[in-house]
């Protein structure tokens, strides 16, 4: 988990502009402490003025963790585009897990991190 933490591009997904959302409170400390972060959400085209893509595979730089803040069920079909992106770190925060995905994840050869909240880590 520690070594994920060393890593600077993460893609949040399910980035939203409800700052009492914890899709807004991730992004914003992440960019907060430095990472480079890339907010998606297929609903917004920016947030805080930065891009907002609305799936990871539309990002063109390099992303090593997807932070998943979204529905397990929805979880499990960005999955695909996680594994489409070649990207191998997924850290769902509390509630985005299920074990349906876990195993998803586990089958493309990701390292997934669940029941740890990324803004407890950072």
């Amino acid at each position: 988990m520690n070594e994920l933490l060393e890593l600077k591009n993460w893609a949040v997904i399910g980035t939203t502009k409800d700052t009492s959302k914890f899709g807004y409170r991730v992004y914003k400390k992440l960019k907060s402490k430095g990472y480079n972060v890339y907010p998606v959400n297929p609903g917004l085209d920016e947030i805080r003025g930065d891009k907002c893509y609305h799936s990871v595979t539309d990002i063109d730089d390099t992303i090593d963790v997807v932070s998943l803040i979204i529905n397990p069920k929805i979880g499990i079909e960005v999955l695909d585009a996680i594994n489409e992106k070649g990207i191998k770190n997924v850290w769902c925060q509390p509630g985005a897990d299920s074990q349906e995905l876990i195993d998803k994840a586990k089958a493309y050869g990701m390292n997934i991190i669940v029941n740890e909240c990324v803004l407890v880590r950072v």
